[in-house]
């Protein structure tokens, strides 16, 4: 992964610079790494599965967040904004600040060519460090394609992969359920990721 910024930051000095930043950054042990843009794909995908969330959540004891909140991973000395997290009951925040959760029981990312590899390694290394994470998506934007991460125990996942527009993919650890025909409505495929996007920093989205 590339660093930009070489010095050592405290997880302190990182918040203070990304409250007056004009862009998003994430913080890993010390490195502060600017985010790739998200595309017009990206978005709509985010968009589709929050907006369905969102309402099949209405009355029951889930929250919902997408993009701008971020998470504090303690394990790993990180703050990430994932694209979307489902959490079960209320939020814990991190020393009360309102824009730091600890506590996702659900984490969904929209792959991009600069972030798919980072996002499938190590970040959900991280995030398995978590003790209330329970469930991972890994949403492709260039085709029909998830991935669903779930955890069976103590150190096991199962997987299951979904690449067809009829099929539904149901969350296994909250009551929802939601259409791959649904999920990626809206979307173009033939206008994803443009070069510039690919030469962005690698690993964070």
């Amino acid at each position: 992964m590339q660093i930009t910024q070489q010095r050592y930051y405290t997880p302190e000095e990182y918040l203070e610079l990304e409250e007056a930043a004009d862009y998003k950054s994430e913080y890993i042990d010390g490195q502060i790494i600017p985010m790739a843009g998200g595309t017009v794909n990206h978005n709509q995908i985010a968009l589709n599965l929050s907006t369905e969330l969102n309402f099949a959540f209405k009355k029951q004891n889930y929250r919902v967040f997408m993009g701008d909140v971020r998470l504090w991973i303690l394990q790993k000395r990180t703050y990430t904004y994932p694209d979307v997290m489902i959490l079960a009951g209320e939020p814990e925040f991190f020393n009360n600040r309102k824009d730091v959760i600890l506590n996702p029981q659900i984490i969904v990312e929209v792959l991009s060519q600069s972030t798919k590899g980072y996002d499938r390694e190590d970040k959900f290394q991280a995030y398995r460090t978590i003790s209330t994470f329970q469930e991972y998506l890994l949403i492709d934007q260039t085709r029909i394609h998830v991935d669903q991460f779930s955890k069976t125990g103590k150190k096991q996942w199962a997987l299951r992969e979904y690449d067809e527009e009829d099929e539904a993919i149901a969350l296994i650890t909250v009551p929802f359920e939601i259409s791959l025909q649904d999920l990626y409505n809206k979307v173009e495929f033939e206008s994803v990721e443009s070069e510039s996007e690919s030469a962005d920093v690698e690993g964070l989205g």
